[in-house]
């Protein structure tokens, strides 16, 4: 009798030490397929950690707080990775995330840091990437673009985060003429994909001459599969920046263990993975440094919203977005 309750006792220990041993990430789609970071990230982390990484893809960045908001207490998560500083103020409103807890972290960005929720894992530069082989003359800015006649595929701001940084972009260069600008871009819109992924696929198969993505796409083309025919532009206004972020859900049930993964994700054995992986520059920069062509396109001027400012002006642009193209 003794016996078997000491078998069940250990039985019991064992089953809450396997619960404990995984952890649970929600990141988006991209970032989980075999091309992505995702599988070298799960290997290094695996390796030092003793413990099981689950990256579960939840659709496009925008959409990891809805789902994490739906689910609320239920939700497994215990770190959410891929919101970016666009959605970090409503990200901490929802009361669904912790403190972080690191000191001074080491960034390599053209910003200073100061979230004490949020900790970056990569960063870039929002633009247009067009193919030198069928636009001669790429716009340099906003108003070249809508008075030009070439036709764009951009992503949905309420879906993507690279749709919400376009529809920031605008604002901030253009304020309260924003609608009146996108009234004039109209006519230059192919379509507007719900995700990066099928804005960037309609591009590549020559739907469209230009689509909204990053300054650091083009590397992509040419580092992985030697192609360089594509190109970034450097917009005369500046090009909006977007830091992607990573927090620690209040519910986890394995703290320890996430904040292990925070301290992990700013290291070489995560950093090391972004640039030709996730095409973005890393929050801190691997040893062997960046590689070739991560500083073809620099923007001189850097453009973001931080927090509770992108936050507040979210909605007034997103309502503004919707009036100019349903007309």
């Amino acid at each position: 009798m003794k016996a078997t309750i000491i078998a069940a006792g250990l039985a019991t220990l064992a089953s809450a030490a396997s619960a404990q041993d995984t952890l649970t990430v929600y990141t988006y789609d991209s970032f989980v397929t075999e091309w992505g970071p995702g599988p070298i990230i799960k290997e290094n982390f695996e390796a030092q950690c003793d413990c099981t990484l689950d990256l579960v893809a939840v659709g496009d960045g925008a959409e990891l707080l809805s789902r994490l908001q739906l689910e609320g207490d239920r939700t497994e998560a215990d770190i959410v990775l891929g919101i970016d500083e666009n959605l970090s103020a409503a990200a901490r409103d929802s009361a669904m995330f912790a403190l972080h807890g690191v000191d001074s972290p080491d960034l390599s960005m053209p910003v200073e840091w100061a979230n004490d929720m949020f900790l970056p894992f990569d960063w870039g530069y929002f633009a247009f990437v067009y193919d030198k082989t069928r636009v001669e003359n790429p716009p340099q800015s906003f108003e070249e673009l809508a008075d030009s006649d070439l036709k764009i595929v951009i992503q949905d701001p309420r879906s993507s985060t690279p749709g919400l940084g376009l529809l920031l972009w605008v604002k901030a260069v253009y304020g309260e003429e924003a609608g009146a600008y996108w009234e004039r871009l109209a006519d230059n819109i192919v379509t507007v994909t719900k995700g990066w992924s099928e804005a960037y696929g309609m591009f590549l198969e020559g739907e469209a001459d230009m689509v909204l993505s990053y300054t650091t796409s083009p590397a992509y083309h040419l580092l992985a599969e030697g192609d360089d025919t594509k190109a970034a532009i450097a917009f005369e206004e500046g090009n909006y920046m977007q830091i992607e972020v990573a927090g620690k859900v209040a519910t986890t049930d394995v703290p320890e263990l996430a904040d292990q993964f925070l301290d992990f994700m700013l290291t070489d054995g995560f950093q090391s993975a972004i640039p030709e992986t996730n095409w973005m520059y890393p929050a801190h920069t691997p040893q062997e440094g960046l590689p070739e062509g991560f500083e073809s396109v620099v923007p001189e001027k850097a453009l973001i919203y931080f927090g509770t400012e992108a936050r507040d002006i979210r909605e007034v642009a997103l309502e503004e977005w919707r009036a100019a193209l349903s007309q």
